[in-house]
């Protein structure tokens, strides 16, 4: 569920952090590291962006992320610049500034887990980094960019500086006089892109750091977490004082925001009801009434991505698929941006999301069969991970998948190497999606070519998958008897899209015990009908 703002006590938090209250006894062992505690999926992703200032970004072994800011002499901000939000496998770090307060810099440090992967962005100021996650890319605009590598047989390194040559340890050749360097090292398995416009560019190996530590350009210590003591060494000395967050300030830190997409009927004409108001809605959670934070009209437009499956399809059958996709793209509303992505043994994207209806029609035109066998669920999740990905879209987003439902791993599918990702952990990330998922089942029992191979038993699974995988994800479920049929189906998914409003409210139970919390959305209009999720696990 996606998370909001709330605003809590720099002072309080503090406080809170150094009694443990945010750690588990098994990592009572950090409690002196001051700093706000955000706890991330293995996989996740992390982006932080500083326009005020610089940052450092330490690689450790813990399993959560680490916060803290300083900024540089006195201040006497309204509130915290610093933006903590989260969004399932998603953080975002960020610093804002309002007109009123000082012009001052604010710095961050934020220590990561190894497994994530990260995104550093600063206009002019410096980026500091020690260590590395799975992927980081390091951006700004006129800030020195300096990265300390302690294990280098496993990486897959780009850098560019527009203006200023690369300062290197790595054997790879520089080139374009210096400003850019392109090498790999075993495997590849640790990704570091690297860009600056005027910044000095410097990748130093661990053995080489200490007798470079004059070069060192970051700013000021401690960025709040090391708050007494030593600066580490070749840390410049600042002639202003470093100020933590004061008492007085407040420090704005996620809490669980739930996001409901419904569907809105009138039981009586069976048509979309239109020009609802955020007053015409209840929201309850486990028999309690919510406060609703956020609304999105029906009108809001949509991030949309066909999901197609090619498996077993000949051009016969592409081709009425190119015609169903076309007529999908002709019936949506202009301001929905679309993406098509393909798949068999692995997903395509054919077509990112795009308002460009002319692209788009060339993108669809150009898809053919596909080889592979059947990886329905892989090609589900690495659509939901390119929804997860874009931190910076603040859309509507949906998912409409077509297929037969028959992944490699459905009990009765012969000879077929199915998805990695198992089906109970797909309807997981699917109930955690905060978009919409439409299923079109296209009955292909008929058109197999061996039906022998594959069980009656298995085509039924895959029915009753897909349909699942709709009701979890708040969208609808179509049956599709014909490939002839399917341009239909994709329409009235069109027309559903188009009755669909958005909600969202911080939950008054805030216990995360994992357990069911279920959600009823009521009407003003008696006639009227909502439909969407049922409720969420408070994870």
């Amino acid at each position: 569920m996606r998370a909001a703002v709330s605003l809590i006590s720099w002072h309080l938090l503090r406080l809170l952090i150094l009694a443990g209250v945010f750690l588990p006894a098994t990592q009572a062992r950090v409690p002196q590291e001051q700093g706000i505690r955000i706890d991330l999926a293995a996989d996740g992703q992390v982006r932080i962006e500083n326009q005020f200032g610089g940052v450092r970004a330490e690689v450790w072994d813990e399993k959560f992320v680490l916060v803290s800011a300083t900024t540089a002499g006195k201040q006497s901000f309204r509130r915290s610049p610093v933006v903590i939000e989260t969004r399932n496998r998603l953080l975002l770090v960020s610093i804002i500034r309002t007109p009123v307060d000082p012009q001052v810099d604010v710095f961050l440090t934020v220590r990561l887990p190894r497994t994530i992967n990260a995104e550093v962005i600063t206009a002019g100021g410096a980026i500091v980094v020690s260590g590395l996650p799975a992927t980081m890319s390091l951006k700004t605009t006129s800030g020195d960019v300096r990265a300390e590598l302690s294990d280098t047989s496993e990486l897959d390194v780009t850098a560019r500086s527009s203006s200023k040559p690369i300062k290197s340890d790595l054997d790879g050749p520089l080139t374009d006089g210096g400003r850019s360097l392109s090498a790999r090292y075993g495997s590849g398995s640790h990704v570091l892109h690297i860009s600056t416009e005027s910044g000095q560019i410097s990748l130093l190996e661990r053995n080489e750091i200490a007798k470079n530590v004059s070069e060192r350009p970051v700013p000021p210590a401690l960025l709040g977490s090391d708050a007494g003591r030593t600066p580490a060494a070749g840390t410049p000395a600042s002639d202003i004082p470093n100020e933590e967050v004061s008492e007085g300030d407040v420090i704005r830190v996620d809490s669980q925001l739930v996001t409901l997409n419904v569907s809105v009927i009138d039981r009586q004409t069976n048509r979309g009801v239109l020009g609802l108001t955020q007053n015409d809605f209840q929201v309850f959670e486990d028999g309690s009434e919510q406060r609703i934070l956020k609304f999105d009209s029906a009108a809001a437009p949509f991030d949309l991505i066909l999901l197609i499956d090619l498996s077993g399809s000949t051009r016969e059958v592409v081709k009425l698929i190119r015609e169903a996709a076309l007529r999908f793209v002709d019936a949506a509303r202009p301001s929905d941006r679309i993406g098509v992505v393909t798949f068999a043994g692995q997903a395509n994207l054919v077509s990112p999301v795009t308002l460009d209806r002319e692209r788009l029609r060339e993108s669809i035109a150009r898809i053919d069969t596909a080889a592979g066998d059947t990886k329905l669920y892989d090609a589900v999740d690495f659509v939901l991970r390119h929804f997860r990905s874009d931190l910076r879209n603040t859309r509507r987003t949906a998912m409409v998948l077509m297929s037969d439902g028959l992944d490699g791993t459905v009990p009765g599918v012969s000879r077929q190497q199915g998805s990695r990702l198992p089906y109970q952990d797909l309807l997981n990330a699917v109930q955690e999606y905060d978009g919409v998922v439409y299923t079109l089942w296209l009955n292909t029992y008929y058109e197999a070519l061996h039906p022998q191979d594959t069980t009656a038993e298995a085509f039924d699974t895959g029915h009753d998958r897909l349909k699942e995988l709709a009701e979890v994800g708040g969208g609808a479920f179509y049956e599709v008897e014909r490939l002839e049929d399917l341009a239909g189906a994709y329409e009235r998914v069109v027309a559903d899209l188009g009755t669909v409003y958005s909600l969202a409210y911080r939950p008054l139970n805030k216990t995360r015990d994992g357990k069911w919390r279920s959600i009823r959305v009521s009407l003003s209009r008696p006639t009227a009908v909502a439909r969407g999720k049922h409720g969420y696990y408070a994870n």
